[in-house]
């Protein structure tokens, strides 16, 4: 059967102060009143059936989370005690799905993005689901075409035409390269090199499988809280034993060796959509309404000589001003107020350890 899983973690450090330890990016209504959760739970809407999308998120935002979602139940709520990347995220849906449903096959999202058009962005994973039911022991990941040398994301380098399906062979699964590197791949064009999405498709048995020869340890706690799941010691292994497992990406994990492993085949489905990574507040602006001097506005607002700025709030009636301002970033929330230029955006992370620091974790 076909099963979806929304990973719904992280702590959203580049989108403080309005990403906090107690509501972290995914669950802000910051999207015309939306959460981006909110919205990607909305797209599996006819995709996949109901009682089989699961969400993977932090147990402590458990409450939020299924308030927000009201259709999740304890279920189909994966609660990490504490995140582990995004290999024992998608390993723990994997080796619970797999316990009652050998056979399934698992698409695997992030609430982290804007994708549009809907219906063609539906159709497109659909295609990914045929691909693995084709291919044998097949990840397939979904390719968005570059528009610039980001070093943020990983590159598919796309080989031949995986059969009569609507993918290609990944020759090689690049994560995260320098800009030199980056650089040449974009000027290549996304004939060549498709940003990876971050979205894949996949036979569980199939991850797992990965997860066992290139992560013996990961594996092996994995099946430990599988093999407890639907217990009465369920809930004790799994906040014994998750915490120890090793913390890596699912990218650098599996989805890089299995590029080069003839043991399986990776493979890309393009997805030429619109399509946002709303992971630091220069792109969160993209989603909001602009006026004539191009500031991006989510708060009441009145300017003097200011263009190109973000303006943001979680006051409705908190008034934002600026006289002369150029290419900056001002959010504003009851603990506290942002103000950097768009161009050093990328250092709220590391002021972010800051803060807690000198100010106190209240504010974190």
């Amino acid at each position: 059967m076909r099963y979806a899983m929304i990973m719904a973690g992280g702590s959203g450090t580049r989108l403080w102060p309005m990403s906090t330890a107690k509501q972290p990016k995914q669950l802000i209504p910051f999207i015309q009143g939306r959460s981006l959760l909110q919205i990607a739970s909305d797209r599996l809407e006819g995709l996949v059936a109901e009682e089989r999308q699961l969400i993977c998120a932090g147990q402590t935002h458990k409450k939020a989370i299924t308030a927000a979602l009201p259709g999740i139940n304890d279920e189909r709520y994966l609660a990490e005690p504490v995140g582990r990347d995004t290999l024992n995220a998608v390993g723990f849906g994997a080796a619970i799905v797999a316990k009652h449903d050998p056979d399934a096959v698992i698409a695997v999202f992030t609430a982290d993005h804007i994708i549009t058009p809907v219906d063609e962005f539906k159709s497109i994973v659909d295609k990914g689901f045929q691909l693995v039911d084709q291919a044998e022991n097949a990840l397939c990941t979904f390719g968005i075409s570059p528009t610039e040398p980001a070093t943020g994301y990983g590159y598919l380098q796309l080989g031949e035409q995986l059969g009569d399906t609507a993918g290609r062979v990944v020759d090689q699964f690049k994560e995260k390269p320098n800009l030199e590197t980056a650089t040449e791949y974009v000027n290549q064009g996304a004939d060549k090199y498709l940003w990876n999405s971050g979205m894949f498709v996949w036979k569980a048995s199939t991850l797992l499988a990965c997860i066992k020869k290139y992560h013996p340890e990961n594996h092996k706690g994995l099946m430990e809280i599988a093999n407890a799941w639907g217990t009465p010691d369920a809930t004790a292994v799994l906040e014994r034993v998750y915490p120890t497992l090793p913390k890596v990406s699912v990218d650098y994990a599996v989805m890089e060796p299995a590029s080069q492993d003839d043991d399986f085949q990776v493979a890309a489905v393009p997805m030429p959509l619109s399509w946002l990574d709303v992971g630091s507040w220069p792109a969160f602006g993209d989603t909001c309404p602009k006026d004539s001097n191009n500031n991006a506005l989510a708060a009441k607002f009145t300017a003097i000589d200011s263009k190109n700025n973000l303006v943001a709030s979680d006051d409705p009636e908190h008034l934002i001003t600026m006289i002369g301002c150029e290419d900056m970033v001002v959010i504003h929330t009851d603990k506290a107020t942002l103000i950097c230029p768009k161009s050093r955006a990328e250092e709220i992370k590391a002021l972010h350890s800051q803060v807690g620091e000198q100010a106190g974790e209240d504010y974190l």
